[in-house]
């Protein structure tokens, strides 16, 4: 049985009361987490949609001999994204439930509940000369009032909105403590709940990212020619949480994760600016201790905490500059770790695709003096499109792409070149532990002397590259913040390894390699380890076309454990210990280096693999041997070649990452017409859903109908070239799906009763 991880990376954008669909969608996915860790440990099935996902990965396993495992370990979100994406990645790493969530978004996103006392009207007669305002809001709505189903569900919209518009103007109408409440009160319903299971493996990190906007700006250096340095104001902040694989209680403090949800969702003129202060202030009313203040402080303020103003900070919505934070998902790819295949997705969440405040009826009408202001600081920033992103995306991609064919081009001559060196009765002999470290140290020595004048390049970019990989190592382990800290640590490490006799011995161009150079490999070259080992998980993959799963399993085994020990090396929290002598380092690094060395062990992660993959090869038939013998063999002759195409490091994952969108207008088996045909939440600005309660029932259980139907599909993708699903069977499982949801949903949704009649008629 072969066995592949499907890993979503997801991230959430912001949508203001669309944040209610948006909990539909991650409930969802929760949900799948949830099935998948069920269906590995051949629980008993769940009901509802996470029975339906279990019973569709049963089905893959027994009719295409797959065994996958559908992981989430990256979450980056934006304002109302933010928000849900704090709350699941909580339940992720602490197996709790995002149930009595449903409830809380159902009673607490209203108007009602979210005005700030002091704002709110005093009494039915204030300010009356504004009703005519909430009237044209209605009339300007994308769909009006009077399409709800029930009238008494007009009146309360009706109500609520005339409430907000008649709230005291130029003061934000929302109250910040009033919603950092209802936050904590969602972290303590979550705890109170029934608690399950972690639901990623042992050693598999969930990162999460929180973007947020620093109103006043902080700020950062910049290195120029001339002058050589020069001050700007940075905006940007990331909020940054992980569990490092460890089973925990808590992701983070509460205090910290509740405030990074009340930050990022902290929209300009609905919230004032979220501050440390008034954390603390609601903190202190509800005797919440919070002893790690100091610390977080530091870490996620750092330039407002050393000008001792990090307490009256204001932050703003996070969607402001970053309304799609690929970048920090992107970077948490480095500390992956790989026991198996990886399909690696990013999944981005977005509620209303193309929407735009006050569309112009015609090319004719330009757009006028106030919405001209309120798009240019409110809805464009947050309306750019994510091209950036997904062009990085596609330029890794092409790169791993482009490594795949060189590889394949330039294989039967590295077969030729080994088959020369060792003579084709080699791939009969038993390949003994002793045997195998021998055979790899001839073929490096053959590949250095054979790459003539393109071996000092590549020795050169192979060390630059080590050492970068150190510095990150040491700057991610000492918490550093400041760009020019990096410079610094590794303008330390480039002495200490130039005073271990590297300045004087670099490779040349007759392919010699200095003892100094070996040695400082053997003690730090972490990457080409790395490499080689994906190389031959990559092969093996190739191999499955022509041998059986039993031929492999030993091999690939091997293969993936031995990467795992070094994946888990090259992590941070091995070499925690060396926190404080990073953060001393000032000048000669040479002792901290050796520290690192000791730490790292590779000596001992050497004899260990060289020893599983001398036991998996002696036990494989003389074909497949043979095959992952070349391979290994001779690596150093690919690495030579390919090396320069990866810009000096390997690549994590080693995969092309693919991306998938879940949005309204990609789930159309039920209804087609995207958000304006499902969604209430995008009326009034996309404030809708927080005037009605009829409205976020609608929107989350859309929410979750788009959610399954968009991640059956992602699931169904994720089966390898030359497997297909039945005809018809994916609508079968889909309907399957909406039907459960619509199960359990049919007594908790009061206010739509008649939209799930129609539904059920829909799906048929």
């Amino acid at each position: 049985m072969r066995e592949k991880e499907l890993r979503l990376a997801l991230v959430c954008y912001g949508g203001i009361s669309l944040a209610v669909y948006m909990h539909g969608i991650t409930k969802e996915i929760w949900r799948l987490a949830r099935a998948s860790k069920a269906f590995l440990e051949g629980t008993t099935p769940a009901k509802g949609s996470q029975g339906v996902y279990r019973a569709l990965l049963q089905e893959i396993e027994d009719e295409h001999q797959l065994k996958l495992r559908v992981l989430v370990d990256i979450i980056a979100g934006a304002s109302a994204g933010g928000i849900n994406g704090v709350f699941l990645a909580q339940a992720i790493t602490t197996g709790q439930s995002l149930e009595p969530l449903t409830q809380l978004w159902f009673d607490s996103a209203d108007v009602e509940e979210l005005l700030d006392p002091a704002q709110a009207p005093a009494s039915a007669l204030s300010k009356m000369w504004a009703l005519p305002i909430a009237w044209a809001a209605q009339r300007r709505a994308g769909d009006p009032v009077d399409s709800l189903v029930e009238p008494a569900t007009r009146n309360e919209v009706r109500a609520k909105l005339s409430k907000f518009v008649r709230s005291r103007w130029f003061e934000p109408p929302f109250g910040g403590e009033r919603f950092l409440n209802l936050v904590l009160d969602a972290f303590e319903a979550m705890a109170a709940a029934p608690v399950e299971a972690r639901l990623l493996p042992e050693g598999q990190p969930l990162d999460l990212f929180v973007t947020v906007t620093d109103f006043h700006g902080h700020p950062e250096r910049l290195a120029l020619n001339s002058p050589c340095e020069v001050m700007e104001t940075e905006h940007r902040l990331i909020f940054s949480f992980s569990d490092h694989g460890e089973a925990r209680p808590t992701l983070a403090p509460i205090p910290e994760l509740a405030f990074a949800a009340r930050a990022t969702s902290s929209f300009p003129g609905a919230f004032p600016a979220a501050t440390v202060a008034e954390l603390d202030r609601v903190l202190k009313a509800r005797d919440h201790s919070w002893p790690e203040r100091g610390a977080f402080i530091t870490e996620a303020l750092p330039r407002q905490s050393a000008a001792g103003a990090a307490e009256h900070t204001p932050l703003i919505d996070g969607s402001v500059l970053v309304n799609a934070p690929f970048g920090p998902a992107i970077s948490a790819l480095r500390e992956r770790p790989a026991r198996r295949q990886v399909d690696r997705r990013f999944v981005y969440i977005e509620p209303y695709p193309g929407g735009k405040m006050g569309r112009a009826p015609g090319p004719e009408q330009l757009p006028g003096f106030f919405q001209t202001i309120i798009g240019a600081i409110s809805e464009l920033p947050r309306q750019q499109p994510i091209r950036d992103n997904l062009e990085s995306i596609a330029t890794r991609s092409r790169r791993i792409e482009r490594l795949a064919e060189i590889i394949a081009h330039i294989r039967p001559e590295v077969e030729r070149q080994v088959e020369g060196l060792f003579g084709y009765t080699l791939f009969l002999d038993h390949p003994t532990v002793q045997r195998l470290a021998n055979w790899r140290r001839r073929a490096q020595t053959a590949a250095a002397s054979k790459a003539g004048y393109g071996y000092a390049a590549y020795g050169h970019l192979k060390l630059a590259g080590v050492i970068e990989t150190l510095t990150h190592m040491l700057f991610t382990v000492g918490g550093e913040a400041s760009q020019q800290r990096w410079h610094d640590i590794h303008a330390a490490i480039q002495r200490a390894v130039d005073a271990l006799g590297m300045a004087e011995n670099r490779p040349s161009f007759t392919g010699g390699t200095s003892a100094e150079m070996i040695a400082f490999l053997r003690n730090y070259d972490l990457g080409f380890r790395i490499r080689r080992l994906r190389l031959l998980a990559r092969r093996l993959t190739e191999l499955e076309a022509q041998h059986d799963e039993a031929t492999l399993a030993p091999l690939r085994e091997a293969v993936y454990a031995s990467l795992a020990t070094y994946l888990d090396a090259k992590r941070t929290e091995p070499h925690a210990h060396l926190r404080r002598d990073v953060r001393a380092l000032r000048g000669d690094a040479s002792v901290l280096l050796q520290q690192l060395a000791r730490s790292l062990n590779l000596k001992t992660l050497d004899d260990e693999t060289e020893i599983r993959l001398s036991v998996a090869l002696a036990s494989a038939n003389k074909e497949a041997r043979r095959a992952l013998l070349l391979t290994y063999l001779g690596f150093p002759f690919f690495d030579v070649a390919t090396l320069p195409l990866l810009q000096g490091e390997g690549l994590d994952e080693f995969d092309p990452i693919k991306v998938d969108r879940i949005a309204p207008d990609d789930a159309t088996s039920i209804r087609a017409g995207g958000a304006e045909a499902t969604l209430k939440g995008i009326q009034f600005g996309a404030f809708g859903a927080f005037f009605s309660r009829a409205y976020r029932e609608n929107d989350y259980l859309w929410g979750r109908l788009h959610g399954a139907e968009r991640l059956i599909d992602i699931i169904v993708s994720a089966l390898p070239g030359g497997m297909r699903m039945k005809p018809g069977r994916i609508a079968q499982i889909k309907r399957a799906a909406f039907h459960a949801i619509l199960d359990e949903e049919v007594e908790r949704l009061t206010s739509v009763q008649p939209l799930i009649e129609q539904l059920r008629a829909e799906i048929g």
